[in-house]
């Protein structure tokens, strides 16, 4: 019940882990004709999680979206909703804010 960056993990199939981040964007946001933001990964995300594990790491990219694209909510997620830049520090945590200041600055230096 938290706004987060959409994402999940790298299944057989994938064959790098853009690969992966597009599949799993593409299957939780219903949304076809993503493509992600050339450069590689936007950030790199390590965060506290139960045990066994401890740790996650987090290889977020940013996807853009053809335009006129509408989002369709799959099994994976309770709620799907675009958000304006202004609006993301108040509805998400640090590591979506992180994600999101770092995405919006690489595609400023694509223009």
């Amino acid at each position: 019940r938290m706004w987060l960056q959409m994402g999940g993990h790298c299944e057989r199939q994938d064959t790098t882990l853009a690969a992966a981040a597009l599949r799993e964007a593409t299957e939780e946001s219903g949304i076809s004709g993503l493509t992600l933001l050339a450069g590689g990964p936007v950030t790199l995300d390590r965060h506290r999680i139960p045990a066994p594990c401890h740790w996650h790491l987090d290889v977020q990219y940013a996807a853009l979206a053809p335009a006129g694209a509408t989002e369709q909510i799959s099994d994976e997620s309770l709620d799907l909703r675009w958000f304006a830049y202004d609006e993301v520090a108040s509805v998400a945590d640090t590591s979506v804010v992180q994600l999101m200041t770092r995405a919006r600055a690489a595609l400023e230096q694509r223009r």
